[in-house]
Formats: structure tokens, sequence, C-alpha cells
């Protein structure tokens, strides 16, 4: 049979594995990691005329496959909308171009507003926490 040492090690191991669920209730992330191609030169502008914001477009392709059956299946391709404020919207403006690989950490916002015809649109965008930059577009001459 089992002796108490048995049953209360496995006491133990339930109680940290309730301690652990538990803890996960309390704690809540939200972080998106990208890494992507930019599908147009960023938009920059100034909030209160001196903050600046950029945005633009960042796609990540999951590569398609052969599934069970042999099929072939296509590349699938997402367009994100990214935000990028203050130092990084600088950044931004001096080097990024469309072509541009990023690496991009952030959160995931939703923002929601009428439209002139009073239609209630949502938008989904990726805020900008922490980026690099893996390679630049080459430049047609130097194709």
């Amino acid at each position: 049979g089992k002796t108490n040492k048995d049953i209360s090690a496995r006491r133990v191991t339930e109680i940290k594995t309730y301690k652990l669920i538990f803890k996960s209730y309390l704690m809540s992330v939200n972080k998106v990691i990208l890494i992507g191609n930019v599908g147009q030169d960023p938009e920059i502008r100034y909030i209160e005329s001196k903050r600046p914001v950029a945005s633009f477009s960042l796609a990540t392709t999951e590569r398609g496959g052969v599934n069970a059956e042999g099929v072939q299946l296509p590349d699938r391709t997402e367009w994100h909308r990214i935000i990028m404020w203050d130092r990084s919207a600088e950044t931004a403006e001096k080097y990024i171009r469309k072509g541009t690989k990023l690496y991009i950490e952030g959160r995931l916002r939703y923002r929601t507003w009428e439209d002139r015809n009073t239609i209630k649109r949502t938008v989904t965008e990726i805020y900008v926490d922490n980026f690099d930059i893996l390679s630049r577009p080459v430049p047609p001459e130097k194709q």
C-alpha cells in the first residue's frame, strides 16, 4: 500500500499545482512577437504637435506544407498594423522602409471608431515595445 510519505508527497505536488493555477488567474499577459516584412514606408504623425507616432503594415507568412493526404497547402500571409511612439517612431522615420525585415515585441490594442457613415469600425493594432531591424531592402540599382 501507500505510505503516509507517498500520500504527503502527492499532496504537496497537488498544492503546488493549485497555487500555480491560482497565480495564472491573477496574472495576465498581452505579448506579441512578430518577425516580418514592412508593407509600406511608415506614415509619421505628430500628436499634440510634438509627440511622433509611426504606423505601417507588417506581413508575416506561415509556410504551407503538405497535409496527411499529400495535398500541397498554400502559404498564409497575415497583415498586422504596427504602431510606434516617440523615439521608436523617429527611428522608423529614418531607417524603416517598405521591405525592411523587422523583429517586433509589442502588445495588442483594439480601437473602435465611427466612420463618416456612422458605421462602427474596429481595428487591431500592435503597439511596439521593442524592435530590431533584421535587414534592409536592397535598392533597385544594387540588385
